[in-house]
């Protein structure tokens, strides 16, 4: 197992950061793609012809993107929260096309203060990931998403249809829950049986620097010690639980908190940078 030792320098820490949320960005985005694929290719709406023309444009432009690697988004220091969200629609739409749910987009301001490039890039992928959770649980037919802007927080807001089981302890939402988290932001999850569910994110245009939330990275308790240990081995919370004879909610509190004291968005940064 590994024992977790003290961070390194602060210029180390941050390319280990930059690789991990890389590699944890590439991933999300090809899941994207390839659910993306999928729904052309069982679309009822098209014939064999042009599914395969349909699936050949998306599988060229994940190409584009891959080869570019998002220089330009990532390095951008603010982004309109206009052009964030087209960026984020142009994202789903081969969904929003071919898909089985039906997502609805509702347009944030056209004005107003514009996003840092590290919370756009996280709200884009964060909705990404909750709507492909509901592509995955298969309960619900539509989607909505809205982003707002307070002047000090991006406001996000998903809501479906579904079976309204979803909550906040849901592993589908778990991801979500980390990124949030990482940014000092404000998660929840609202759910009425038979109805659906609204999975509602504060996030602040002004998040901590890594620099500021990585300093508390040296204080664990045993116990955050021991919860560490098993995420770096890989261990899901259940597994985490079933270790260490703590509850699944325990154990999801103590990970929410090593990532928080690391400033990690992913159990894929945290692991990066305990080892």
């Amino acid at each position: 197992m590994v024992d977790p030792a003290p961070l390194a320098e602060p210029a180390t820490r941050a390319l280990v950061v930059q690789h991990a949320r890389l590699v944890a960005e590439r991933a999300d985005q090809h899941a994207l793609t390839l659910e993306s694929l999928l729904a052309v290719l069982r679309s009822t709406r098209v014939d064999d012809r042009a599914a395969r023309v349909e699936a050949a444009e998306i599988a060229s432009a994940a190409l584009v993107d891959l080869r570019t690697s998002n220089d330009e988004e990532r390095n951008a220091l603010v982004e309109p929260v206009s052009r964030a969200f087209l960026r984020l629609r142009n994202d789903l739409r081969p969904l929003v096309r071919f898909g089985s749910i039906d997502i609805q987009f509702v347009e944030p301001p056209a004005t107003g203060r514009a996003l840092p490039g590290e919370v756009a890039h996280a709200a884009r992928a964060i909705v990404r990931t909750a709507v492909l959770a509901h592509v995955d649980r298969g309960t619900a037919e539509r989607v909505r998403v809205q982003w707002d802007c307070d002047g000090r927080n991006l406001l996000v807001e998903i809501r479906d249809d579904g079976d309204g089981s979803l909550d906040v302890h849901d592993d589908t939402v778990r991801p979500i829950a980390e990124r949030v988290s990482a940014l000092d932001g404000d998660f929840r999850v609202e759910s009425t049986d038979g109805w659906g569910s609204t999975i509602s994110i504060v996030m602040p245009l002004d998040p901590p620097a890594l620099g500021d939330r990585i300093e508390d990275a040296e204080a664990l308790t045993p116990r955050e010690r021991d919860v560490l240990r098993l995420v770096v081995a890989g261990a899901p919370n259940a597994d985490v639980a079933a270790q260490l004879g703590i509850s699944v909610n325990t154990a999801k509190y103590h990970v929410a908190n090593l990532l928080r004291k690391y400033g990690a968005r992913s159990r894929a940064e945290l692991s990066a940078l305990a080892r």
